[in-house]
């Protein structure tokens, strides 16, 4: 038998480079990952999906648009835009708000202000902060080649569907 982690507010491993806090990963165990995440005013992180893994989000301050859906259409810049077969389309999410992704969904979230947004954030399996160092990596030598950045991506089973818009930093 092994002992759970009891983590104090404000505690795990801060990943400044993404806005991130680290609370449980793939130290502690290989099913999922979740961190408590600062969205800053205009941050887009841009449509994309996973092939194997699976995310929530679950709003804790400020506002967030949220999808999570195939859209009829996939247009290459604004996912904002996109509406399902059945018609849904994004969501306006405060605190409270919730989103589930499947693997193989097409899913975003953005920040549209006036403040920044905090949320809870869980992704199995685990190993998402491993993708983080890789990129805090990457960015800590200037700016990267896009092409770099789409290779470092695809190989964490990432596929950008529309721009990542880093937004400012609160």
């Amino acid at each position: 038998m092994t002992d759970g982690l009891l983590l104090s507010p404000g505690a795990g491993r801060r990943i400044e480079t993404a806005g991130m806090t680290l609370k449980v990963g793939a130290h502690e165990t290989p099913r999922w990952s979740m961190f408590e995440a600062e969205i800053g005013v205009g941050f887009d992180v841009g449509a994309h999906l996973h092939r194997e893994a699976e995310e929530v989000f679950y709003v804790l301050d400020g506002e967030l648009d949220l999808l999570a859906f195939e859209p009829l259409r996939r247009t290459g810049q604004d996912w904002q835009t996109w509406e399902s077969h059945n018609g849904t389309k994004a969501l306006r999410g405060g605190p409270g708000s919730a989103m589930y992704v499947p693997a193989g969904c097409p899913h975003a979230f953005a920040n549209p202000g006036p403040a920044p947004a905090r949320l809870l954030f869980l992704v199995a399996p685990a190993g998402h902060e491993l993708y983080l160092a890789e990129m805090g990596e990457l960015l800590s030598s200037g700016a990267p080649a896009p092409e770099a950045v789409a290779e470092l991506r695809l190989r964490w089973d990432i596929e950008q569907l529309t721009p990542l818009l880093p937004g400012r930093r609160s």
